[in-house]
C-alpha cells in the first residue's frame, strides 16, 4: 500500500483528542508566528503583483487576503497570503527536514476553513499538525544521510502541492480514496527549484503560494470526482522514484505515523533570514557579547561551514557579502554575520533594498573570508564556526551546535507573541493595537473556538 493511503488515513484517524500536547503547543506558536511574518511581509513584491493580477482576473469571493481583506477564490487567496508569509523568509522551518511547514498548512486550513465554513479551532489545530507531520516526514525520509541542497530542488514548494491537497481534502470531509486522489493530482503539479536563490529573484518566496494554490486545485477537483495517481509516493513513477532517484526511507516515511508528530520539532525563526544562517549569527552575537567587540574593532572575519551551507549560503562570495537584492540578503552567511557584528542582533530592517546598500554592513562584510570544514558538515542545519580579529591583535571565535529557536531551545509562546508584534509594527500597512491584542488573545485559546473565520476577521490593516 502506497504511503499516500496511510496519510489519508491519518488525517481522518486522528482527532484533535488524540494530539500529544506539545504538537498543539507548537501548533499555536506556529499559528501566532505565520500570521506577524505575513502581516510583515503583506506589502512585499510578489505579493503586490499577485493581488494586482487577480484583482484583475475577479473570480467568487471565498476567502480573505491578509491585510487587504479581499475575497477571492480559496486557491488565489491561500497563494497570496502564503507569498506574504513566506516573503520575509522568516516564517516556521523544520530544520532536519528543511521544509517550511506552515506556510503550506496554515495558508490552506484558513482558506478552506472560510470555503466550507464553520471550521473549529480544533480541528483547524489538527489539520496544521496533522499536516506539518505529514510534510516533515516527507522531507526527512528523502535522501537519508545526505545534504539534500545539492539537488537543486526547493523542497517546501515540490512537496508542498500534495500536502495541502491532503489537508484541503481532509477537510472538505472528502473520504480516503479521495483523499488520495488529491494528493495523486498534487503530485501531477509537482515543481520548485533552488535556482531562484542562486539568482537573488522574486519566484523563491512564491515557490509555496504556487503550491498550495496547486494542492487545494487538486483537492476541489478530487472532490468533484478527478481521479489521480493511487501511488503518487511510492509507485514506479511516484515522487520518491521520479524525483530522487528512490533515494528514501519508508520507516522514516511513515514509522510511528499518528503516535510521534514531527510539529512538535518546527523552529519559530528568530532572525528574519534563511535558517541555515542563524548558528552564524548567534555566533558573531555571541563574540560581539561575551568580548565586547566594537564594530570599529574588527579587523577581519573568519567563517567556518559545512558543505550545504557553503553552496547555498557562502558562494559566491561577492553576492553573499554585496547582495544584488533582500533575497540575496536573505540567503547569506556573511551578510548576517556582517550585520551582527556591525548593529548587533538582525531584525526586518537589515534586509531591504535600503539595507543592502548600508555602507558599515558592506564594510563589515568586505572583511569576510570564509571556508569549508568537513567537521560541520550535516544532513540537517548545520553547525557555526567564526572567528574575530580585532586592530588589537586579539583572536575571538565561537562555535554553535544548536541554534536559538532549535528543539532543545525553542522559543515560547511570550518570546512568538514578541516577534509576532515587532511584525505588526514593522509592516508597512498595519492592523489596529487592539485587533493585535485579539488575535494573541484568540490564538492562545483557539481550540475553543467554534469558527475560525473570526480570526480573519481581525486581520485587515486599518484604512
Amino acid at each position: 500500500m502506497d504511503a499516500s493511503y496511510l496519510f489519508a488515513k491519518n488525517f481522518i484517524e486522528t482527532p484533535f483528542s488524540k494530539l500529544p500536547a506539545d504538537a498543539v503547543k507548537e501548533a499555536k506558536n506556529q499559528i501566532l508566528d505565520f500570521i506577524g511574518v505575513a502581516l510583515a511581509g503583506s506589502c512585499k513584491e510578489g505579493a503586490n503583483e499577485l493581488c494586482e493580477l487577480y484583482a484583475e482576473w475577479g473570480g467568487a469571493p471565498q476567502a480573505t487576503v491578509f491585510g487587504r481583506g479581499d475575497k477571492l477564490p480559496a486557491p488565489h487567496a491561500a497563494q497570496i497570503n502564503a507569498t506574504m508569509g513566506h516573503s520575509l523568509d522568516y516564517d516556521d522551518v523544520h530544520e532536519d527536514a528543511t521544509m517550511h511547514p506552515g506556510v503550506v498548512t496554515i495558508t490552506t486550513a484558513l482558506a478552506t476553513g472560510e470555503l466550507i465554513g464553520g471550521l473549529s479551532g480544533q480541528k483547524f489545530l489538527q489539520a496544521v499538525a496533522v499536516g506539518g507531520d505529514m510534510i516533515s516526514r516527507l522531507g526527512l525520509a528523502t535522501r537519508p544521510g545526505q545534504n539534500i541542497h545539492k539537488f537543486g530542488w526547493h523542497f517546501t514548494t515540490l512537496k508542498g502541492f500534495m500536502v495541502s491537497a491532503a489537508v484541503t481534502a481532509y477537510l472538505l470531509g472528502l473520504d480516503e480514496e479521495k483523499i488520495v486522489a488529491a494528493i495523486g493530482i498534487g503530485y501531477h503539479q509537482c515543481a520548485g527549484n533552488g535556482q531562484a536563490v542562486k539568482d537573488g529573484v522574486l519566484t523563491k518566496r512564491m515557490g509555496p503560494g504556487f503550491a498550495v494554490k496547486g494542492g487545494m486545485t487538486a483537492a476541489l477537483l478530487a472532490k468533484k470526482g478527478v481521479t489521480g495517481a493511487r501511488n503518487a509516493l511510492e509507485g514506479i513513477s511516484g515522487y520518491y522514484n521520479v524525483y530522487h532517484q528512490g533515494s528514501y526511507s519508508h520507516d522514516i516515511l511513515v514509522g510511528e505515523l499518528g503516535e510521534k508528530f514531527e510539529g512538535a520539532n518546527i523552529t519559530i525563526k528568530p532572525y528574519p533570514c534563511c535558517r541555515g544562517v542563524h548558528p552564524f549569527i548567534d555566533a558573531a552575537l555571541e563574540i560581539r557579547q561575551k568580548y565586547g567587540v566594537k564594530p570599529e574593532d574588527v579587523k577581519n572575519i573568519m567563517i567556518w561551514c559545512g558543505k550545504g551551507t557553503q553552496g547555498l549560503l557562502g558562494e559566491p562570495l561577492e553576492h553573499k557579502a554585496s547582495p544584488r537584492s533582500p533575497v540575496d540578503s536573505q540567503f547569506s552567511v556573511p551578510w548576517g554575520v556582517a550585520v551582527s557584528l556591525s548593529r548587533g542582533r538582525p531584525g526586518l530592517n537589515d534586509y531591504t533594498e535600503e539595507a543592502i546598500k548600508s555602507r558599515d554592513i558592506l564594510d563589515m562584510a568586505a572583511k569576510i573570508s570564509l571556508a569549508y570544514d568537513p567537521e560541520l558538515d550535516s544532513t540537517g542545519l548545520e553547525p557555526a564556526r567564526v572567528a574575530v580579529t580585532t586592530n588589537a591583535g586579539e583572536s575571538h571565535s565561537a562555535h554553535v551546535e544548536i541554534a536559538t529557536g532549535s528543539p532543545g531551545n525553542m522559543l515560547s509562546y511570550d518570546d512568538v507573541e514578541k516577534k509576532f508584534r515587532d511584525c505588526v509594527k514593522q509592516s508597512k500597512r498595519r492592523i489596529s493595537d487592539a485587533n493585535a491584542d485579539a488575535v494573541v488573545a484568540f490564538v492562545k485559546d483557539i481550540d475553543r473556538s467554534a469558527d475560525v473565520r473570526a480570526l480573519l476577521k481581525l486581520l485587515v490593516w486599518e484604512s
